[in-house]
């Protein structure tokens, strides 16, 4: 088997995601009413008919993102194109969780609650205006290391998303993530841009967000997946449940390293990759990674009438 189904991160979302889905199939439906029940609210509507800047708050994005890409999922089951296809599950930053949820490690009320826990605790962690993230568009990975370090003059400036080969995310005090483009700029980057983010992800400052991980998974039962899980911050397989809890919480201020995750997956013979939910953005990531692999997207009903043709 030579498939493996990837879920995307924040960012991805948009107003009105699954909701053809949850017309089409009955399964992706219940997805959405299982999320609202967990959290006790409407979350379907928000993410159907709401507004945008609402959707985008950290907290809300991550539920949704991952209920939608859920519900995908059970379009593909209800077509026979489900979880006994797939060799491998990984995840871009929450995305981890859906692939944990997707493997059956994680339940779906937990997944959704774990994910509202971590969005607040996430925006919590730093005022607002305090941090910052920016992607280096054409540097390679050591230059930008090198340039994280030299920008942070006692600040945190660390490097955050390791995404492709062309595309590397710094995350930080907001001082120093300007000084790091300023000096990437000098040093031929293509870009170093702001990102229009409410929080510095992934880095040192979010050891307040890691530590309320900590609690809430220790809270909820985690299950062997039925798949192992290519896991962010060791791009590399884990299937037992304890090192899974330990990495979620070392996932909240570690780097996010994709551009290793699928070449991992590619050497474990992965060369098909069907990214699972709303948007692209992973798909244009791996094709970057690894040019020979062959890139799905399931996002709406006639996705999935295309890959049953």
């Amino acid at each position: 088997m030579n498939r493996a189904f990837v879920f995307p991160g924040q960012g991805s979302q948009t107003i009105g995601m699954g909701r053809a889905l949850a017309e089409a199939y009955p399964a992706a439906r219940a997805v959405f009413d299982a999320v609202d029940e967990a959290l006790g609210e409407k979350l379907s509507a928000l993410i159907w008919e709401g507004d945008i800047e609402d959707l985008t708050l950290t907290q809300n994005a991550q539920p949704a993102i991952m209920a939608t890409s859920m519900a995908a999922l059970a379009a593909l089951e209800a077509e026979g194109l489900g979880m006994a296809h797939v060799a491998f599950v990984a995840g871009h930053s929450l995305g981890e969780y859906s692939a944990l949820c997707a493997a059956g490690a994680l339940d779906l009320a937990d997944t959704a609650r774990l994910l509202r826990i971590r969005g607040l605790a996430m925006q919590a962690a730093v005022p607002v205006g305090v941090g910052a993230m920016a992607a280096v568009l054409g540097l390679d990975y050591d230059a930008v290391v090198a340039l994280a370090a030299e920008a942070a003059e006692g600040d945190v400036c660390e490097l955050a998303n390791d995404n492709d080969p062309g595309q590397v995310v710094i995350s930080g005090h907001k001082a120093a993530v300007e000084r790091a483009c300023a000096i990437a700029k000098a040093r031929g980057a293509k870009r170093a841009l702001m990102l229009p983010v409410s929080a510095p992800f992934h880095c040192a400052l979010m050891e307040p967000a890691a530590a309320a991980m900590a609690e809430a998974l220790a809270a909820v039962v985690i299950r062997t997946p039925s798949v192992p899980v290519v896991v962010n911050v060791r791009a590399e397989a884990v299937q037992e449940a304890e090192r899974m809890r330990a990495l979620l919480v070392a996932q909240v201020t570690g780097e996010v390293r994709w551009r290793d995750s699928v070449a991992w997956l590619r050497r474990a013979g992965v060369t098909e990759f069907w990214e699972v939910g709303a948007g692209k953005a992973l798909s244009g990531m791996i094709k970057r990674i690894e040019r020979d692999t062959v890139q799905r997207n399931v996002a709406a009903p006639e996705d999935i009438v295309a890959l049953k043709g």
